[in-house]
């Protein structure tokens, strides 16, 4: 797609020293001419850097119009320079442009050994007249131009394309790589921009091997003698243009799917970012926070953890929480009380799916094939902790950690307060499930019932699932069921007060979670009568127990399936993908909790077994009818395919006793 040249003033720059203190000014210029020139480049900045954020609602970019202009003149004047000394020294005008074609997968071409020296007259004059074009393509960009940014970019592109990469002009190589890069991305055209960011990351690598020094800033092209950049200024400035490529990278390398390199480049980032001191505290925490869900997901708990705990004292840099009275009283700080609580309450959250998902993983791991703990297992993994606690620390050492002198202690002393190895016992489980909940009492402090519905039950679900993953651990049957008894206490009120027609989906999911729970505190309850002798010997408050959690567990199944009908009432004939398998199995458990009640009345004993009949048919029957749905309840389907054989001889020989005790 050829770019469409458009006839206007493209920009350049002057400067009166590089280190070999050749002569860089254009020699048509007076001193006078090039300090106005540089006057109007540091006035366009002022207008596009300060004014715009004053600019009115109804002209939102008056200030960098007027910017524009000034580039252009600026343009005009560097060509007018140019025209002065006749043709460059190559034997053509450097400010000669021809429309061109975008590259190909983002020009790879590094610059390195090819056209003009960096610190010849050329040179320079190609990198002036570039920076001009990149920063007119970023105005235009910043107004919304894109089409007209694109062009101005790719002319400075094409200039440095006469160039080698020097120090002279190494960064402008990166930033408008950089520009570009964006500007692909935005379009959705990922391996373009990926092209050009990757471009720019191997210039920086290839300049740093090579020369390493200090590289002049763009915006030293205009710039008078006396107020040129110091080496570290130019350095910084260097770097962090570097940074912002590795940052870039990692939002491309997410939307192509290669997480695992995406993660490696903003964590990098984040680092640079430190190192730099060129970051938003709280923006910098809710990345890090972010950042760590990754490495959860992929069971690397040190680098989560680390991630977590420098979230939380960097997000401390902000400062403290406005009160309330304050927030009342300024616009101000009312906002900054509401980012910051937000933002904070989201680190919290961050923090919760960690201690889940260490306590999850280590119930995984030391579960037998019936779901309890496997203590011959948990024994050998605790021999091999010490090796664990080796190779955490060697892992520790080789890992990119952040922090600056400020922050680093306090960051390691935050990870002290958590394990990253998973917990073997209930002393060790317990240590984590506390840090969990304290962060859920955080998170719900900003996260209220009231304004923040979805949220708070999130968080409440997230809490009710870090008892469970609890209570795998607790050895004593009576204290597992209180935990699971709290986890209904804070589920059952809420989810017996939502809205359906609001809040449909919420409710299915706590619908099916408080059936589990019943049926989970049932099953210990179970547990326990069988360490009796039979139960015949149960006493009349067990039974009343027992067949309490059986009915609310299937109270909550049948409200779940009631959920899936039409108004009338009507079951549907086809059971959608997303709730296909909730339902079949609410079908089956509803099946077996009917079949478990105990009743001394044959005819209520007849009455449940018919109840269960009919669910363990539904599941066998809707299979028959959509063979598709035998894949996601094989191992339902085959006990409910058993149950229907077997159900019907038991419900015959009840009711020969019932006709032979009348």
């Amino acid at each position: 797609m050829a770019v469409v040249q458009r006839k206007e003033p493209s920009c350049a720059s002057c400067r009166e020293t590089t280190k070999k203190k050749k002569k860089t000014n254009m020699a048509s210029a007076s001193s006078d001419e090039w300090r106005t020139v540089c006057d109007k480049f540091t006035n366009a900045q002022n207008l596009t850097v300060v004014e715009s954020r004053n600019d009115p609602e109804n002209d939102p970019f008056r200030s960098k119009y007027k910017a524009r202009e000034l580039l252009r003149e600026i343009h005009c004047s560097l060509k007018s320079f140019e025209a002065g000394e006749g043709e460059a020294e190559s034997g053509e005008e450097i400010g000669d442009q021809r429309p061109i074609e975008p590259p190909v997968d983002g020009q790879r071409e590094d610059g390195f050994g090819q056209g003009f020296s960096g610190d010849s007259p050329a040179g320079l004059r190609a990198a002036k007249l570039g920076a001009v074009e990149y920063y007119l393509g970023v105005n235009h960009v910043d107004t919304e131009e894109l089409s007209a940014g694109q062009e101005h970019l790719m002319n400075c592109m094409k200039l440095l394309e006469r160039c080698r990469v020097s120090s002279e002009n190494v960064s402008l190589f990166i930033h408008v790589r950089n520009q570009l890069g964006i500007l692909w991305a935005g379009r959705d055209e990922t391996e373009t921009a990926q092209g050009f960011l990757e471009t720019a990351e191997s210039i920086y690598q290839r300049y740093m091997k090579e020369d390493g020094s200090p590289p002049t800033d763009m915006a030293e092209y205009f710039t008078t003698e006396e107020k040129l950049l110091t080496h570290q200024e130019r350095t910084k400035r260097f770097e962090l243009a570097y940074t912002h490529t590795m940052y870039y990278l990692a939002q491309v390398y997410k939307n192509l799917g290669e997480t695992e390199r995406a993660a490696t480049y903003c964590h990098s980032t984040l680092q640079r970012q430190l190192q730099l001191n060129q970051y938003s505290p709280m923006e910098w925490a809710l990345n890090a926070a972010t950042l760590s869900q990754y490495y959860i997901t992929k069971g690397r708990y040190m680098e989560g953890r680390h991630c977590l705990s420098a979230a939380t004292v960097i997000s401390g840099l902000a400062g403290e929480v406005p009160s309330e009275a304050a927030a009342q009283e300024s616009e101000t700080e009312s906002e900054r009380r509401e980012q910051l609580m937000q933002k904070r309450a989201e680190i919290a959250r961050c923090w919760i799916k960690y201690c889940l998902n260490v306590l999850q993983d280590s119930k995984k791991l030391l579960e037998d094939s019936i779901g309890e703990l496997d203590t011959d297992r948990q024994e050998e993994l605790k021999r091999a902790r010490r090796r664990e606690e080796e190779e955490e620390e060697k892992g520790r050492k080789s890992a990119l950690l952040f922090g600056s002198e400020d922050t680093f202690d306090s960051i390691a002393s935050l990870e002290e307060k958590v394990r990253c190895l998973l917990p073997l016992d209930f002393a060790e489980a317990r240590a984590v499930f506390l840090v969990g909940q304290n962060y859920v009492t955080q998170a719900k402090e900003y996260f209220q019932m009231d304004g923040y519905v979805t949220d708070h039950i999130e968080i409440l679900q997230d809490h009710s699932a870090l008892f469970r993953a609890l209570a795998f651990f607790e050895e004593d049957l009576e204290r597992r069921c209180k935990m699971h008894k709290r986890r209904v206490d804070m589920l059952e009120p809420i989810c017996n007060d939502l809205n359906s027609r609001y809040y449909l989906m919420i409710r299915r999911q706590m619908m099916f979670e408080l059936a589990e729970i019943y049926n989970e505190m049932m099953d210990l309850k179970l547990t326990l009568a069988n360490r009796q002798a039979d139960t015949q010997s149960l006493d009349n408050h067990t039974i009343k127990k027992f067949n309490h959690l059986c009915s609310a567990s299937a109270k909550y199944f049948q409200m779940f399936i009631d959920s899936l009908c039409s108004p009338e009432g009507k079951i549907p004939e086809h059971l959608e993908e997303e709730v296909l398998r909730p339902a079949l199995v609410a079908r089956f458990r509803l099946a077996r909790l009917h079949s478990r009640l105990i009743s001394s009345s044959l005819s209520v004993q007849l009455e449940n077994l018919d109840k269960s009949l009919e669910n363990y048919n539904y599941v066998v029957q809707y299979c028959e009818a959509h063979p598709e749905a035998k894949a996601a309840v094989e191992t339902e389907l085959e006990l409910s395919t058993e149950m229907v054989g077997l159900l019907p001889l038991k419900i015959n020989r009840l009711k020969a006793k019932m006709t032979a005790n009348n």
